[in-house]
C-alpha cells in the first residue's frame, strides 16, 4: 500500500494541470508536501489567467506546454489516458524515461491509501454528493481530505478561490470517481455510494459490470432505490444503507417535500429507528434531495448520526455551476450557470426550472464532438420534451481545445434532432453569436440557463451575459 512518504519522496509534474480533475489531484499532493509542477493547454491560450497566477502564488512551478518543465528522470508525469502521444510533455517524459501515471491511478493510490474512505460514484450528481459529504464531515469534526471535480463554495475563501480540493489531516478521504474510463475499478472504498445508472460514456452493460463490481468491494454500499439499475445492484453489495425518496422499502426516506426556486425543504424518516428529521437544503431541485440523502446514508455508514448529518446539510452552499445563480438583471433575467451536459443532469436542471413559472432560454455547448456522437440522440430528446413551446434551446459549436477528434457530427445536428422532436433550437457557430442572439430573446421573467461542461469559460460568458442584459 502506498504512504503519504512515497507520493512526496519525488517531483511531480502534471500536464493539464488547471483542469477539473488534475487540479484538486494537485492540490492533495502540494497539501502533503509533495514538489509539484505542471502546465495547461489553456494556460498558453490566455484562458482563466486567473486561476494559474493563484497557483503560481500557491508554490506550484507552472510552464508553457511544450516540454520545458521535463527535466529529469525524478519526475512522474500525471497526464490523464486521453492525452495524445505527441504532447511535447509525453515525448520528453518517454526521452528522459520518466514514470508516468494517469489522473485515476494516481487518485486511487491516495485514497486507497487512506485509512478511512468514502467514495461517490454514478452517472450524475457526484461531484454535489462528494461536496455535501465532505461539508459533514468537516462540520462534524472529521478532518476529512477531499477531492472533488468542482469548486465547493463553503471552503472557498481569499486564498482558496479554486475550492475544488481540502486536505485533512482526519485519515478520511472522500472522492468522486469515474466510470467513464473504466478506472473506477482501481478504488476499495470503505464506504460506496452510488446514486444512479443510465447512459453517459459508456453502454449500461458494461456501465452494470462496472458499478456492480465497485459495490461488491465496498464495506458498506449506499444504495439508491428509486433508481432501477442502481437498485438491482444491490444484491452485489456486502453491507447496504439505502434512501430514496418515493421508495417505501429505503433506510432514509421522505415523508413531506416543499419546492422553492432556490430552496427546498422536506421531511426525512429514518426507518432503522423511527426518528424524523427537518431538512432545509439551500439548494434546490428534487436531484438535490436525492443528492442529500445519498449524502446522509454514506455519513450515517461512516459512524455519523442523522440528525448531525442533516444540521450540518443546513449550511451547504453548493458547487459552482451547479444550478449556479448568475444574478438577476435588472430588466428582470435571472442567469444560471450549470454544469448540465449528459441527459440526466441536462433533465435535472430543466426540471428544476419548470418547476416553477416563467420562460426558460436554455443554451448548450456540447462538452465534446465524442460525447455529442455517443449521447446527442438522448440530449435531443431532452431538450424538446423537457420544455415548453414558449421555451427557446440555443445551441454553440462543441468545445474544443485542438487535437485529433473525429468532428463527423456537429451542433447544427443536434438542433436539428432538438426541432425534429418537437423543440424549438436555434444553432449558432459561435459562442458570442449565441450571446447576442440570447440577447434578443429575453423578456422580463426568463431564466437563462447556460450548460456545458470542460470549459472554465463559460462561467465568464454567463458573467458577461448578465452584464450585457
Amino acid at each position: 500500500m502506498s504512504t503519504a512518504d512515497d507520493l512526496t519522496a519525488h517531483p511531480w509534474f502534471f500536464c493539464g494541470i488547471g483542469g477539473s480533475g488534475m487540479l484538486p489531484l494537485a492540490l492533495i499532493l502540494r497539501g502533503l508536501g509533495a514538489e509539484v509542477a505542471g502546465s495547461d493547454r489553456s494556460r498558453d491560450q490566455g484562458r482563466t489567467p486567473e486561476k494559474f497566477t493563484w497557483l503560481e502564488r500557491l508554490g506550484f512551478t507552472l510552464f508553457p506546454q511544450d516540454g520545458s518543465g521535463i527535466v529529469s528522470a525524478a519526475q512522474t508525469l500525471v497526464a490523464s489516458a486521453a492525452v495524445e502521444d505527441s504532447v511535447p510533455e509525453v515525448v520528453r517524459a518517454r526521452a528522459l524515461g520518466c514514470a508516468r501515471m494517469s489522473r485515476a491511478e494516481l487518485l486511487a493510490r491516495l485514497f486507497n491509501a487512506a485509512p478511512a474512505s468514502i467514495a461517490v460514484g454514478g452517472t450524475s450528481g457526484k461531484s454535489t454528493v462528494t461536496g455535501m459529504i465532505g461539508w459533514i464531515m468537516t462540520q462534524t469534526g472529521r478532518d476529512p481530505t477531499i477531492m472533488n471535480g468542482a469548486v465547493m463554495k463553503n471552503f472557498v475563501a481569499p486564498d482558496a478561490p479554486f475550492a475544488s480540493a481540502r486536505v485533512g489531516s482526519g485519515g478520511l478521504f472522500v472522492s468522486e470517481v469515474d466510470e467513464s474510463d473504466g478506472s473506477i475499478a482501481l478504488y476499495r472504498p470503505s464506504v460506496a455510494v452510488l446514486g444512479n445508472v443510465s447512459l453517459d460514456h459508456k453502454s449500461l452493460d458494461e456501465l452494470r459490470a462496472l458499478f456492480g463490481d465497485f459495490r461488491a468491494r465496498a464495506g458498506v454500499a449506499v444504495v439508491n432505490l428509486d433508481d432501477p439499475e442502481t437498485a438491482a445492484l444491490a444484491s452485489r453489495a456486502q453491507t447496504c444503507v439505502t434512501f430514496g425518496i418515493t421508495s417505501p422499502d429505503a433506510d432514509l426516506g421522505v415523508l413531506s417535500l416543499t419546492e422553492a426556486p432556490t430552496a427546498l425543504a422536506a421531511e426525512l424518516i429514518d426507518r432503522r429507528d423511527g426518528t424524523r428529521h427537518a431538512l432545509a437544503l439551500r439548494v434546490p431541485g428534487r436531484h438535490n434531495l436525492a443528492n442529500a440523502l445519498a449524502a446522509i446514508a454514506a455519513t450515517s455508514a461512516a459512524g455519523v448520526p442523522v440528525a448531525a448529518a442533516v444540521e450540518a446539510l443546513g449550511s451547504f452552499a453548493g458547487l459552482a455551476r451547479r444550478f449556479d445563480v448568475v444574478g438577476t438583471s435588472a430588466s428582470g433575467v435571472t442567469v444560471i450557470d450549470d454544469f448540465g451536459h449528459n441527459p440526466d443532469k441536462v433533465a435535472a436542471t430543466l426540471a428544476t426550472l419548470k418547476a416553477h413559472p416563467g420562460r426558460v432560454i436554455a443554451f448548450f455547448q456540447p462538452h465534446g464532438y465524442g460525447p455529442l456522437r455517443q449521447m446527442g440522440h438522448e440530449l435531443a430528446q431532452v431538450l424538446a420534451t423537457r420544455l415548453g413551446p414558449e421555451d427557446r434551446v440555443v445551441i454553440c459549436d462543441p468545445v474544443y481545445f485542438g487535437g485529433t477528434v473525429d468532428r463527423s457530427m456537429g451542433s447544427e445536428v443536434l438542433a436539428e434532432l432538438v426541432n425534429a422532436a418537437g423543440g424549438q433550437a436555434a444553432y449558432w457557430p459561435a459562442r458570442e453569436a449565441c450571446g447576442e442572439h440570447i440577447r434578443a430573446l429575453a423578456q422580463p421573467g426568463d431564466r437563462v440557463v447556460i450548460m456545458g461542461a470542460r470549459d472554465d469559460t463559460l462561467s465568464l460568458f454567463a458573467r458577461d451575459l448578465l452584464a450585457r442584459l
